[in-house]
């Protein structure tokens, strides 16, 4: 687990990152680039990438030109089987921004989100006495998914709690502590730090905990840092569950940032009525079109 100083590569302190491990989220990551070059956004996205991505996801980002630099991939000593969701084992290696020092601030986001406002404001949301910021996870299980933990219910979740005041929902999350104090690790606003770093890398090495977090590097963060995360709004990380499962305080107009959780992905099925798959496709169909007018060849992706 490397933690040296390394060579930024773009010409900026602050950036956005997104974890690639293989092609199978790819479309989606070039959307996200995509969005946030749409809204105009004054910070570069920056591909992390692990040995395992494939060459034809190197080459679609060198024909975009959107940055990317190699990072270690993450597993800790022992874990919980995730063969229900096997993808959780990739997310562990979301946790490297934390270490990622060459940097003064970085907000980690997911492939699977589409960026409808912008949202650069996060790049200087206070951290002085937090160690980051994030959302909080929905715990509600609205699909009822048997293998998810038995403590996810509507009174534990931190969105069930500010409904009387929607409102406030749009603008401040609940406090970190609410209900079971998870928070979602789709989007993570870090100041990247040596010492916070050591403390993950550090957890990842005791199976006594790692056994127990059902949902990676999410889990684990809300563990080690109990607490000591910022909420922030919905707004910033909209899970699309949300629209429905919390319509109490959900606004089309105030969201920022919609997290396309669970399968299928929006790339997988365009027949899926639901208006946020709509509104990823549109934005797709858009940057198909202007990639062809810019002369980049069809890939696929």
């Amino acid at each position: 687990m490397t933690t040296e100083l390394r060579k930024r590569v773009v010409d900026s302190p602050k950036v956005w990152t997104v974890l690639l491990t293989n092609t199978k989220y790819l479309t989606g990551l070039l959307l996200l680039d995509y969005s946030l070059k749409r809204v105009k956004t004054k910070y570069p996205l920056v591909v992390l990438y692990t040995d395992t991505l494939e060459p034809a996801g190197h080459a679609a980002l060198d024909r975009r030109r959107i940055p990317k630099m190699r990072i270690e991939y993450l597993l800790p000593k022992a874990s919980k089987d995730f063969s229900n969701t096997p993808r959780f084992y990739d997310c562990w290696s979301k946790l490297q921004p934390f270490s990622l020092i060459e940097y003064e601030r970085v907000v980690q986001l997911d492939a699977d989100m589409l960026v409808l406002q912008n949202m650069d404001e996060l790049m200087d949301v206070p951290l002085a006495d937090n160690i980051f910021a994030a959302s909080h996870a929905c715990v509600c299980n609205p699909l009822k998914i048997p293998f998810y933990p038995a403590d996810w219910i509507p009174s534990n979740c931190g969105f069930t709690h500010q409904h009387s005041n929607p409102d406030a929902a749009q603008t401040e999350g609940a406090p970190s502590t609410t209900g079971i104090g998870q928070c979602n690790g789709g989007l993570q606003v870090v100041s990247p730090s040596l010492a916070n770093y050591e403390l993950i890398t550090a957890a990842l090495l005791d199976p006594k905990k790692t056994d127990e977090y059902g949902f990676a590097d999410q889990t684990l963060i809300s563990d080690v840092f109990a607490g000591r995360w910022r909420p922030l709004p919905y707004v910033y990380n909209a899970l699309k569950t949300l629209r429905w499962c919390h319509k109490e305080i959900w606004r089309d107009e105030e969201v920022k940032n919609v997290h396309y959780i669970l399968s299928p992905k929006p790339w997988e099925d365009r027949g899926i009525e639901e208006p946020t798959h709509k509104w990823w496709w549109d934005m797709n169909d858009k940057r198909l079109a202007d990639e062809s007018a810019a002369g980049i060849e069809a890939d696929g992706f």
